[in-house]
């Protein structure tokens, strides 16, 4: 090997809030590119006080603050990929835009946390304006479940035959793709939809698999955009990082779903099979 080669681990920022039980959140998404063998690293946008039952209370962290943390990972360390989670204020959407633009972050995975899945609500109404105009059309991909593209589009996702439309009407507000989770439907089989808005809908890639029976649905939202994030730092295309995301997760669904942690809604497995670092060359 010559001398001159040098190599980097795929890196992952995580612009998210943290999760004191270290289900979702920031916590959730560092576990998540571990195992995946991707270099993590974290910008947090605010502290919350929750557990498997609920959360208690949220204490937001200052825009200023938050540029300083972006800037001093991006300007040293680099960034391949990037995720975004709770944003709980318009003034931290537009830190996390200028970030967008300023070092022209590439591989931007989106996932419009809104509410727990105790409930209870992460943002405040007036940031959801901010959310689709100014991020939107800078991420690379949004993610949100059926209760979040409920709050988007002020009419409720309750069905498989809504998914189309309501995918339709997402990409319509600006988002370059999208993947609209199926989690919340009824039923044994679930659907997740990914839309291009360069492709008919009838060519959009539908994920389906039977429903896992388990409680411990906590940080599923924030696992699953931030496997997408870990593989676009792989190199994978979208779809192919979608794809591979949504294995993943299944797996750590399934490899915790039988585990009590807490009291409520508890993790997922996200280490049930972990990757050993990756290097990438230049």
């Amino acid at each position: 090997m010559s001398q001159d080669s040098t190599f980097h681990y795929p890196r992952v920022l995580t612009i998210a809030g943290s999760d004191s039980c270290g289900g979702a959140g920031i916590q959730a998404d560092l576990k998540t590119f571990a195992a995946l063998g991707c270099y993590g690293m974290s910008a947090i946008t605010a502290l919350t006080a929750q557990n498997t039952v609920g959360v208690r209370a949220i204490h937001g962290v200052p825009a200023d603050f938050l540029q300083e943390q972006i800037a001093a990972v991006i300007e040293d360390i680099g960034v391949d990929a990037v995720k975004i989670g709770m944003l709980h204020a318009p003034e931290i959407v537009e830190v996390v835009a200028w970030a967008i633009d300023h070092y022209q972050l590439q591989q931007v995975v989106l996932d419009p946390v809104m509410v727990a899945t105790s409930g209870d609500a992460l943002i405040r109404q007036e940031t959801i304006a901010s959310l689709v105009s100014e991020l939107f059309p800078r991420a690379s991909l949004i993610t949100p479940n059926l209760d979040e593209a409920a709050l988007l589009l002020g009419r409720p996702v309750r069905e498989v035959a809504d998914l189309d439309a309501a995918c339709a009407d997402l990409l319509g507000l600006g988002a370059k793709a999208v993947l609209l989770k199926g989690g919340h439907l009824g039923g044994e089989q679930l659907t997740d939809l990914l839309a291009l808005p360069a492709q008919p809908a009838d060519r959009w890639l539908r994920l389906s698999g039977p429903r896992i029976a388990t409680r411990n649905s906590h940080g599923t939202g924030c696992t699953l955009s931030s496997a997408i994030a870990a593989h676009l730092a792989l190199g994978l295309e979208l779809a192919e990082a979608v794809q591979a995301a949504h294995a993943y997760i299944r797996g750590a669904i399934a490899a915790g779903a039988d585990v009590q942690t807490g009291q409520g809604h508890g993790p997922l497995n996200h280490g049930y099979a972990p990757q050993a670092m990756r290097r990438l060359q230049g």
